[in-house]
C-alpha cells in the first residue's frame, strides 16, 4: 500500500457519505442552511491589506509529516520520480479542482517539503480546523439569541421609516424579537447544531489507533509516540490558559472554556475532541 495513502487514509474517514448527507439535507436548495441562515449581503469587502500567510498553530504543528515523508521520501528526486504520487496530485488539481487548476499559488510536489505542506494541510483542515469550527456550534450558538442564524427584518435604523423607528425608540425589545429567527427556524436550527456538535461513538481521535504497519517501522513508530506527547502536551496548553485570569477571554466570570483542540473525549455533544476526519 502507498505509504502516503496510509498515511491520509484516517483523515478521510466518513468523507464522502457526509458530503453526500450534507447534499441531500443540509446545503441542498431549499433545505436548512437555505431556509434558517441568512448571510446576508455587502458583510466583506475587499482589502488588499489582510493579512493571509497565517502560521499553522496549536494542533497544526504535532500534525506535521515531516519524518513520516522524509523516511518515504529521502530527497527530492523520490518525490518528483513517484508515479503514483504524480497521478493523484494530477487528479487533486485538475480534475477535483479543475476551476482553480491555474492559479499560481498551486505547489508543484517537486520537492519533500511541498509534499510535507500538501499532506499536513489536508490532515489539519480535516482534523484541527474542522474541530475548531464544527464542535462547538451547539454551545455558542444553541441559545440562538447568543448566536442567530438569520434575521427576519433589517433594524429600523437602516432603512428607517417614521413608524418604525417609533416604535423601535418606545420597545425596542419588540423590534429584536422580530429580527430573531421564527420558532421553527430556531427548532431547526437547534437540532442542526446539536447533530453538527456531536462525536459519533465510534468516533477515532487524532494519536488513536495507529497504522498497524507502523508497529514494524520503529523510525516511523517513534515518531507517532512523540507526536502523541505532542498532543498531551496540547492539553495541558489549553487547561493553562483558560486558568490564566490575565486571558479575559479565557478566564472569569461568564467566559465560556476555550476546550474545542482538547484531543481526544467523549461521545456526544463535549465542546471538545480532535478526529481524524471531517466525521459527525
Amino acid at each position: 500500500m502507498h505509504p502516503i495513502y496510509r498515511l491520509l487514509h484516517p483523515h478521510f474517514r466518513y468523507t464522502m457519505e457526509i458530503n453526500a448527507r450534507a447534499r441531500q439535507s443540509l446545503v441542498n436548495a431549499g433545505g436548512i442552511i437555505e431556509s434558517c441562515f441568512w448571510p446576508g449581503k455587502g458583510l466583506a469587502v475587499e482589502d488588499e491589506t489582510a493579512e493571509h500567510a497565517l502560521r499553522l498553530t496549536t494542533v497544526a504543528d504535532p500534525v506535521r509529516k515531516t519524518i513520516y515523508v522524509k523516511h518515504y521520501y529521502p530527497d527530492a528526486e523520490q518525490v518528483r520520480s513517484d508515479e503514483e504520487l504524480k497521478e493523484w496530485w494530477n487528479e487533486v488539481k485538475n480534475i477535483g479542482h479543475g476551476d482553480k487548476k491555474n492559479e499560481p499559488w498551486w505547489p508543484d510536489l517537486k520537492t519533500q517539503d511541498d509534499l510535507i505542506g500538501v499532506v499536513t494541510t489536508i490532515a489539519w483542515v480535516a482534523s484541527g480546523h474542522h474541530a475548531a469550527v464544527s464542535f462547538g456550534q451547539y454551545g455558542y450558538g444553541g441559545y440562538f439569541p447568543n448566536r442567530p442564524t438569520t434575521s427576519r427584518i433589517k433594524m429600523p435604523v437602516e432603512e428607517p421609516t417614521e413608524d418604525q423607528l417609533k416604535e423601535f425608540y418606545e420597545e425596542p425589545e419588540k423590534t429584536m424579537l422580530k429580527t430573531f429567527p421564527s420558532k421553527k427556524q430556531a427548532t431547526k436550527v437547534m437540532l442542526t447544531l446539536d447533530l453538527l456538535s456531536a462525536h459519533s461513538p465510534d468516533e477515532e481521535y487524532l494519536g488513536e489507533n495507529p497504522e498497524a504497519s507502523w508497529a514494524h517501522e520503529p523510525v516511523i513508530y517513534a515518531a507517532y509516540e512523540r507526536f502523541k506527547g505532542k498532543l498531551q502536551y496540547l492539553e495541558g496548553v489549553i487547561d493553562e490558559r483558560n486558568l490564566n485570569v490575565s486571558l479575559k477571554n479565557r478566564a472569569g466570570a461568564g467566559v465560556v472554556k476555550y476546550e474545542l483542540l482538547k484531543p481526544i473525549f467523549e461521545p456526544g455533544v463535549t465542546g471538545m475532541g480532535v478526529p481524524y476526519s471531517v466525521s459527525i
